[in-house]
């Protein structure tokens, strides 16, 4: 876990710096403090901007450190060394990641939580006698999430939120910054659609249930291109959603897909120290970052099968994001465990977009109005086959979900998807998509049972998603000769958690399975013997 504080500091204001400090053990206070003074006013900074100091956790209580961020009158932040090697930085030191596990204590622990480098990694000058060399510094920014009051009774007002600093608050939802992301370790914005963009490959790397759309519901969804002319008007397929959960309209949002919704949370709701449980979807991590939020990860591990502790939480964290059956894991936390994260001031968001491939929709919470702060997204995408349609929603406290659409542009769902979201809602739409949820159990099972044959295989228990994890030495070798067979599985080491020898692979019909397991065979097979071993 990233992010332990030491000390305390005044209220940041419009503070936005981030000092990152390396120094060796014994430099004193005055030469750190010196380094961080010149390097401020070399780059025309001011002191009083300064948020923070950030360094490994290994040096905490190392004086000079300690007594430099003392004397600026700000907090001390700590990192894990593991945390901050994910960080991407410029100038890597081998010699430095040797001693303490990272390869620029003063860039990485600069950008770990912060959006921009401002101030490159500098040295403190002179000779040894002057404790030249004894300490680095790099300076980064951290742009301030949206902040602020907002109207809850459901109307738009004329002003649009701001953010503050150089770069403002937009409404590009579909497509938000990425200031904060690539010192995030992986890739968080590369998705399974990547893998088979553009190549004739039998597709396991999207979640979408194939053979999709329906024919009825690519039919009403033509039937409404007749009305594109007017602007849209959502309150039938709100009213639907609330009917098909037994909610109040007041409880429920439309959004242009769960995409939008993660980049609504991130851009509306008040989050001091946001906390993401990994391994599971990237997007809420990557928008809250584009945001300007410093982000903590949990991450779950595959010794405990990606199983759900509620205290590893830590009890600070005012905004928790977690799927629930969990992608790419596939393991479907109980909802008793899920809900032992909320509790007042808390925003629990819970992503189940894959819920309805689960009969029953058993630990499903999107019905409760009785757990504190909790917020649950649901995509129309995976079951339906609308991912070029982009329909989701919210549910939410009517309060929340004013936030949120205070934060939406106007008309953010088209009147094709509208129609879609109302279609998906009606009673035979509910039977089909639970006739699916079994099939998708028979298929799932017919997936492992092959998968067991492989004594190289290793599968993530009970998974109950429409896609199992799996890990296999070489997994990336694998991928390349599946691609080759004609296959396209989803690689692992995007997401937080995982690394190379994972993969995950999509739930499709027997016979795709079989011929899958064939090449799966034939990929394994020849692979060439590595020498040394």
């Amino acid at each position: 876990m990233t992010g332990a504080s030491v000390g305390t500091g005044p209220e940041s204001g419009g503070r936005s710096l981030v000092v990152g400090v390396g120094a060796r053990r014994g430099a004193p206070d005055d030469v750190v403090f010196a380094l961080i003074e010149a390097v401020l006013s070399g780059a025309g900074l001011d002191a009083a901007d300064v948020l923070e100091v950030a360094t490994v956790d290994a040096r905490a209580d190392d004086p000079g450190i300690v007594g430099a961020a003392a004397r600026l009158g700000v907090p001390l932040r700590t990192h894990p060394a593991g945390a901050l090697a994910a960080v991407r930085v410029p100038h890597p030191s081998g010699t430095v990641g040797a001693a303490v596990g990272t390869p620029s204590v003063a860039e990485a622990a600069a950008l770990i939580e912060a959006d921009e480098l401002v101030v490159p990694k500098t040295r403190a000058p002179g000779g040894k006698a002057a404790g030249g060399g004894m300490a680095t510094c790099a300076v980064a920014r951290r742009y301030p999430a949206v902040a602020g009051a907002f109207e809850v009774s459901g109307r738009k007002t004329s002003t649009s939120p701001v953010t503050p600093g150089s770069h403002p608050f937009t409404m590009a939802a579909m497509n938000p910054p990425t200031w904060n992301i690539e010192s995030a370790g992986p890739d968080l914005r590369h998705h399974g659609d990547a893998e088979v963009r553009g190549e004739n490959l039998t597709d396991l790397a999207v979640n979408v249930r194939t053979h999709t759309p329906p024919k009825w519901l690519r039919e009403r969804i033509a039937a409404s291109l007749t009305s594109l002319a007017s602007y849209p008007d959502g309150s039938s397929a709100r009213a639907a959603v609330a009917d098909r959960h037994g909610l109040p309209v007041e409880r429920v949002l439309l959004t242009a897909g769960a995409a939008e919704a993660f980049v609504l949370i991130a851009r509306a709701l008040p989050a001091r120290r946001p906390v993401v449980v990994h391994p599971q979807f990237t997007e809420p991590e990557a928008a809250l970052r584009a945001a300007g939020h410093g982000v903590d990860r949990v991450l779950l591990r595959a010794e405990d099968g990606f199983r759900l502790d509620p205290e590893a939480v830590p009890e600070e964290a005012d905004l928790v994001v977690i799927g629930n059956p969990t992608n790419p894991t596939s393991v479907l936390h109980p909802a008793a465990l899920v809900e032992r994260l909320a509790r007042p001031g808390r925003t629990l968001v819970v992503d189940e977009a894959f819920m309805d491939v689960v009969p029953g929709e058993r630990e499903a919470l999107c019905d409760r109005t009785d757990v504190p702060g909790l917020v649950v997204l649901r995509s129309l995408t995976k079951t339906w086959g609308l991912a070029g349609l982009r329909i989701g929603y919210v549910l939410a406290e009517p309060e929340t979900v004013a936030r949120l659409a205070e934060a939406q542009p106007l008309w953010p769902v088209s009147t094709p998807a509208l129609a879609a979201a109302q279609a998906c809602m009606e009673p035979r739409a509910l039977v089909e998509a639970a006739e699916a949820a079994d099939r998708i159990t028979v298929d799932r099972a017919h997936l492992l049972a092959g998968l067991a044959e492989f004594s190289e295989v290793e599968v993530v228990d009970a998974a109950l998603g429409p896609f199992v994890l799996v890990r296999l030495e070489r997994a990336a070798e694998v991928r390349e000769r599946l691609r080759l067979l004609g296959f396209a599985a989803r690689r692992g080491d995007t997401f937080p958690g995982l690394g190379p020898q994972w993969l995950r692979l999509a739930v499709r019909d027997r016979a795709t399975t079989n011929r899958f397991l064939q090449a799966l065979d034939q990929a394994v097979q020849a692979l060439p013997t590595r020498s040394g071993r």
